[in-house]
């Protein structure tokens, strides 16, 4: 970034605190979850709480961690965080002590990963993997659709994970509503092709979706944040959409809004890309002028190039972030792989330091750190 862009787009807006009802965020940073498998048994341990707690003195405002709900299918790695029994819940106190004593919030996305999970996986390798279709995400058959009395127990899980958050002292909760995972197959014309009350068309299909945060929100009160991920794209598949039109988007958002969202995080492979013809907007762009909602956007903050190419991130998508969040396009940033790369990503961005970042490589990926 060159002196004048600076200027033009000060850092003063990304650090500035941000409230949405009791949680206030120190600054607009947001540590975007990611699935660590680093926890034996789905406990998180003090190495957990120690990455976590690197992230939030160094600056990051929001840290959100992915966190399985209790079903047999929901996970297909035993070193993915439980959200659930004593021996997690308080390994997560731990983790959420560190966190807040270094200054900064957290909360767990809560999880089911639904069709994506491979048949036989670890910890339950005799559950059968379920989904709206019994469909993968190209279509194909692999076990039956979930029935009514499935989709209440799954229901009722994510609503007992919200509360086992809450009162472990996470500031709010995340729904997986995007990139393929269960609530998502709901979403998508390619997995769910039901004829009951939760399929049909791109509105329809949102009912799963409303019922799990109907039920969150009953159980956690209505002063208490509850956040939804959600993206067009899907694992393995980056032209997928769910609408096509910001009338559309609209009508979809509505549904998630009348029914107790306060937050949306919106996830794309570039959160400066057009979304659609005719605006600069992006789809958090979009989503905030919608509905007006707190909104967090994502997609290769501090990764305008490919490492998986060979090439070293730069930082020349800063001046985006910083007009975008000037012009109130969204309100929050999520970074991903360039936390991962550098814990003190944030600081060096705030003091300047462009050139100590350190990149992000494969290798950031496969450690705590």
């Amino acid at each position: 970034m060159t002196e004048q862009q600076e200027q033009i787009y000060s850092l003063e807006t990304l650090f500035e605190p941000y409230t949405i009802h009791q949680l206030t965020v120190p600054n607009r940073i947001v540590m975007s979850p990611m699935a660590r498998a680093f926890s034996p048994e789905g406990v998180p341990g003090e190495d957990m709480a120690a990455y976590y707690r690197r992230r939030a003195e160094n600056e990051v405002g929001l840290i959100i961690t992915v966190g399985m709900i209790d079903h047999p299918a929901a996970t297909s790695d035993p070193g993915l965080p439980n959200i659930f029994g004593e021996a997690a819940m308080n390994g997560w106190r731990e983790v959420i002590r560190q966190v807040h004593e270094a200054g900064g919030r957290i909360v767990p996305q809560l999880s089911h990963m639904g069709m994506i999970r491979s048949m036989g996986s670890q910890p339950y390798p005799d559950a059968p993997s379920i989904g709206p279709s019994g469909l993968d995400m190209q279509g194909n058959k692999i076990s039956e659709p979930m029935t009514e009395e499935e989709i209440a127990k799954v229901i009722q899980a994510y609503a007992d994970a919200a509360v086992n958050a809450q009162q472990a002292g996470f500031d709010g909760i995340e729904l997986s509503g995007g990139h393929g995972l269960l609530i998502d197959q709901f979403f998508w014309e390619k997995t769910n092709q039901r004829t009951d009350r939760y399929g049909g068309d791109f509105l329809k299909r949102t009912r799963f979706a409303a019922e799990v945060v109907q039920a969150v929100r009953a159980a956690v009160g209505p002063d208490y944040p509850v956040s939804i991920r959600l993206s067009q794209w899907k694992m393995g598949d980056y032209t997928a959409k769910l609408v096509d039109t910001p009338e559309q988007l609209e009508q979809f958002l509505n549904v998630l809004v009348q029914a107790g969202v306060d937050i949306f995080h919106i996830s794309t492979r570039r959160f400066w890309d057009p979304e659609f013809a005719g605006s600069e907007l992006g789809l958090a762009g979009w989503v905030k002028k919608l509905t007006g909602k707190t909104t967090i956007a994502v997609g290769s903050v501090g990764m305008d190039n490919d490492p998986a190419e060979g090439e070293e991130a730069d930082h020349q998508g800063m001046e985006e972030l910083l007009k975008r969040l000037d012009n109130q396009e969204f309100d929050l940033i999520a970074v991903g792989r360039a936390l991962l790369g550098d814990p003190a990503w944030a600081k060096k961005i705030r003091e300047g330091r462009l050139e100590e970042i350190q990149a992000f490589t494969p290798d950031a990926a496969a450690k705590l750190y």
